[in-house]
């Protein structure tokens, strides 16, 4: 089973189609109610939203999906039956395969129900036609070209005590998602030197910059009060949305002080600097926040 504590909680769709040969008879005994068991649609679509609900039960390795909806279709050709199955969650993974599954619970109960009076009948096929939601959603964000960089804010890596293993968690991430790594600094919690650093990165014209360390309580963590004095407009939206997503998986998150906003051009978000923030920042923002340089760039929504 695949380890999706990671993810964050997005809208899933996922729309799929099994497709019956059968005889232009069992058309004609559908539409005109003659079935010998009655209308096989509606047991068909009953069947479909069961199996929508209890896939994991079908399918092992499936994850347990709270579904917000699912919805049945029938359209009935000359000597075929299709059925299309739209399947909604709000979750951390997709459900493309309660769509999938639904599909084929429908296609067989509605063999089960016509084998009375058809020879023909056949399965042809089972297909996802779409599906929306997640990172693999949201991937095209990456595809332009930016440039991110990274300032490590810490006395005691700046000073050779300790080896800084926040920032390549941060680069890796930045390289994960197309970006080009335009610098890479340690320094001291200094915050004369923080803004220094940040105000050459702005003129820079750097389009997302991360800053690991300095955010939390003690007397030496400026990071915030430094960079919120050179932010042009905050992004409080950011800030809750990582705080919220750290919140779930410590609750020693609440005492971070992170701010986010834009400087000219720019996208600045600071982070606490333990590796464990840094790789929640990567699964947390990307791709999503590289939304933020493309409108700043003028691209539009």
């Amino acid at each position: 089973m695949r380890d999706v504590s990671a993810k964050i909680w997005t809208l899933r769709t996922a729309v799929a189609r099994a497709r019956l040969l059968c005889s232009p008879e069992s058309i004609r005994l559908i539409e005109e109610d003659r079935a010998p068991k009655g209308d096989p649609r509606p047991v068909a679509r009953v069947a479909a939203i069961l199996a929508a609900k209890n896939t994991p039960q079908w399918i092992p390795y499936c994850h347990n999906v709270s579904l917000d909806w699912v919805e049945v279709e029938f359209n009935l050709g000359q000597d075929f039956i299709e059925v299309q199955v739209s399947v909604r969650a709000i979750y951390k993974t997709g459900v493309e395969m309660e769509a999938l599954t639904a599909a084929a619970a429908a296609a067989l109960n509605l063999y089960d129900l016509l084998k009375p009076v058809d020879r023909d009948l056949k399965i042809e096929s089972i297909e996802l036609l779409r599906k929306t939601g997640g990172k693999s959603n949201a991937r095209q964000l990456a595809d332009s070209a930016w440039r991110g960089a990274v300032l490590v804010c810490s006395d005691r890596a700046s000073s050779g005590e300790y080896s800084d293993a926040s920032g390549p968690i941060l680069m890796k991430g930045i390289a994960e998602f197309g970006g080009e790594l335009a610098d890479y600094q340690i320094g001291p919690d200094d915050p004369s030197k923080i803004q220094s650093t940040l105000r050459g990165w702005t003129e820079a014209h750097i389009d997302v910059i991360l800053v690991s360390g300095g955010t939390g309580i003690s007397s030496r963590d400026t990071t915030p009060e430094a960079v919120a004095e050179l932010l042009d407009r905050r992004l409080p939206g950011i800030e809750e949305r990582f705080r919220s997503y750290s919140m779930d998986r410590t609750p020693l998150a609440m005492f971070s002080r992170a701010v986010a906003g834009i400087r000219k051009s720019s996208i600045i978000v600071t982070l606490p600097g333990s590796p464990s923030a840094a790789e929640d920042a990567i699964d947390c923002l990307f791709p999503y926040l590289l939304h933020a340089p493309s409108i700043l760039r003028g691209d539009g929504h």
